[in-house]
This record gives structure tokens, C-alpha cells and sequence, in this order.
């Protein structure tokens, strides 16, 4: 059906451009009513160009249906905001050539209007598709800030203060998710809020579970798991951000920008991040913090019971371990590795990255 369709415009085609131009060429020859060669030099041009539609046709056919395969997979959002941008490009294009329709020099008047219409209909429509995610965005602000003010004129100021202060949204990032204590976070309900799990994110998080090393391949996989057991088993709401930014490669950055633009909280445990978010002024939750602030206080002085299992960076010092985890540097330790000894607590240290806890032995300080 198609092919009938583009033979039968490119005879019209053919026909109107025999009957514009070949009766000049007709009358070099033929002394006869110039009705008469505006009929034949139609018939002409369409049986030449249905000719030659036996050899190009096809190309054609293929052509359209190229672009139109191309169309259907395009999402709507990106060929609605492409065409956006195209109407613009083109509009201000026609604006700029006005100017130059009244300069005599050819090149300006003629030529130089088609470059300008190309190129200005091009960026308009690479703006329009590539900056979609923050028209849409935008938008859903615009929108979202014309409810709250209707909701506003119709509720009394008391509902007002309940409506500012509704939680922020909380952006995991893949290390919070890959460590997993996010999800019994969130069952203690000491999260409030949409939990928001950028679209980025999971695709990094399914790189990882695919790699061709075990214990990233593992660390992804649990990743996933945790993201399943929030959505199917714990109480709160968890969301997808289908959105991306092109033109941004790194994952964090990504997800700095993200924040900023719905006016988010970041969640994670990657210090450096943590530190990126403070830099930037973008509100930032680490895990490790409030792992921190749970963690049962130890003042210097205080004596425990600890096993040495390794030596220290430092010369002679031994490293033991809490049970959840925390270090603890034993000065002098090292000629203990592998037994149990008390120590007393000399220093504590706490960062945004861990706590740790400097000792040495109790029994030095006796024979001191």
C-alpha cells in the first residue's frame, strides 16, 4: 500500500513538473495550441518519473518505514519535547531571516537563511530532547506549587503548617543500598518519606550483579535483594526516578544534581559523597553517622576485653575488634596477636567514616 502511495505522488510529482517546464521545449519544435503542449509535456513527465519509480521505489519504502520504526521506538516524552524544540528552532530561525530577506548580496538573502534554518531547527530540537528530564520536572514543580497554593486558599492556617512540613524525599544511593542496614532503618519507620531509587542507580547496581567478579557479582545481587525486601516486605513508600541526565557520566554527581532539582535528601554511606553533598549544600543522611550515634560510648579509661589478631600500621601496635565491628589500635599490641588481653581505653576517635578506639595493654600499666 505504501509503495502505491509514493508512485502515485511521484507521478503527480512528475506530471506537474512536465506540465510547468517542458511545453518551452515543446514550442522549439511543434507549431501547435499551447493547451495542447501543456497536455503532453504532463503526460510526459509522469511516464517518465513512474519509469523510473521501478528503480528507486523501493529505496523510498525502505526509507519511510525506517523512520517510522524509528518514531514508535522513541519514548512519547522524548519526541514530544524534540518537536518542542524543533517549533522553536524554526521560529526564531524565521525571525533571523526576516532581517536578512532585505540585504541585495545573494549569499546573505538566499543561501544563508537555509544554514541558519538548519542549524537553528537542529539545536532546538537536540535542546528540546536532551534537557526533557528538567522541562518535565519543571513542570511537575509548577504544577505541584499551583495545588499547595490551591490547597492553601482552602484550608485554614493550621493545615497550612502541616502541609510545610511534610518529610523530603530520601535518594538511596548504591552503597546504602548494597550495605543493607537501610532496609531495617526504614522498618523502625525512622525514615519518613517517599524513598526514591533513581533509575541510574539500579542500573549500576545490576552492572555490578552481572560482573565476571564473584564478590561484586554478590555485593550487586544483595543489592537487589535488599530493594525487593523493601518494596514487597517493609511499610514504606519506595519509588522509581525514571529520569537521567545525559549530559552528567558519574553516578554520584548524578545524584547530587537530582537533590538539588526536587529539592531531595541523599542517603548513603560513602564519605565522599557525604562530603560532596555538604560542599554543595544539598541535605545529606550517612548511615555511618547514625551507626555512630548508636554505638554503645567508650571514654578513655575504661577497660575491655579484647583478641589481638593482627598487627597495626605502626611499629608494635595490634588491631582487635568490638563485636559490631569497630576497631580498636593497641599500642605495644603486636607481641600479643592471638591472645585475648584487657586493655584500657586511652583515646576515641569518630569520623563520619567509622569510630575507633586507641588502648594499650592493662598489663604495661601495671608494671608501670
Amino acid at each position: 500500500m505504501l509503495k502505491r502511495i509514493v508512485q502515485l505522488f511521484i507521478v503527480i510529482a512528475g506530471g506537474t513538473l512536465g506540465f510547468l517546464y517542458l511545453p518551452d521545449l515543446f514550442d522549439n519544435f511543434w507549431n501547435v495550441d499551447n493547451w495542447l503542449h501543456s497536455v503532453t509535456g504532463m503526460i510526459t513527465g509522469a511516464l517518465i518519473l513512474y519509469l523510473l519509480t521501478f528503480w528507486f521505489v523501493d529505496y523510498i519504502v525502505d526509507f519511510l518505514r525506517w523512520i517510522e520504526e524509528t518514531l514508535v521506538r522513541v519514548p512519547v516524552a522524548d519526541l514530544l519535547f524534540g518537536s518542542f524544540g524543533l517549533l522553536i528552532g524554526l521560529l526564531v530561525a524565521y525571525l533571523v531571516n526576516i532581517t536578512l530577506q532585505d540585504i541585495e548580496f545573494t549569499l546573505v538573502s538566499q543561501v544563508l537563511p537555509i544554514f541558519i534554518t538548519i542549524f537553528l531547527g537542529y539545536l532546538g530540537f537536540q535542546v528540546g530532547f536532551k534537557r526533557k528530564d528538567e522541562f518535565v520536572s519543571l513542570l511537575t514543580i509548577a504544577t505541584k506549587k499551583e495545588k499547595d497554593k490551591e490547597k492553601t486558599k482552602s484550608t485554614d492556617s493550621e493545615n497550612d503548617e502541616n502541609t510545610a512540613d511534610q518529610p523530603k524525599a530520601k535518594i538511596l544511593d548504591t552503597s546504602v543500598i548494597i550495605d543493607g542496614r537501610i532496609a531495617d532503618i526504614c522498618q523502625t519507620h525512622f525514615l519518613e518519606g517517599t524513598i526514591l531509587i533513581p533509575q541510574f542507580v539500579l542500573e549500576e547496581l545490576q552492572h555490578i550483579a552481572d560482573s565476571s567478579d564473584v564478590l561484586k557479582r554478590n555485593r550487586g545481587r544483595r543489592g537487589l535483594d535488599v530493594l525487593n525486601r523493601m518494596q514487597k516486605e517493609i511499610p514504606v513508600n519506595v519509588e522509581i526516578y525514571e529520569g537521567d541526565f545525559d549530559d552528567i557520566q558519574e553516578v554520584d554527581s548524578k545524584l547530587v544534581k537530582l537533590a538539588k532539582l526536587i529539592n531531595g535528601v541523599v542517603v548513603t554511606n560513602d564519605f565522599n559523597l557525604n562530603k560532596v553533598c555538604e560542599f554543595q549544600n544539598v541535605q545529606v543522611l550517612n548511615i555511618n553517622d547514625l551507626a555512630n550515634a548508636v554505638k554503645p560510648v567508650v571514654l578513655p579509661g575504661e577497660e575491655l576485653t579484647v583478641n589481638v589478631i593482627k598487627d597495626g600500621k605502626e611499629e608494635n601496635q595490634g588491631v582487635a575488634y568490638l563485636d559490631d565491628g569497630t576497631m580498636i589500635v593497641v599500642e605495644e599490641g603486636k607481641s600479643y596477636i592471638g591472645q585475648t588481653i584487657e586493655v584500657l581505653v586511652t583515646s576515641v576517635l569518630q569520623t563520619s567514616a567509622g569510630r575507633m578506639i586507641f588502648a594499650k595493654p592493662k598489663l604495661l600499666e601495671k608494671a608501670l
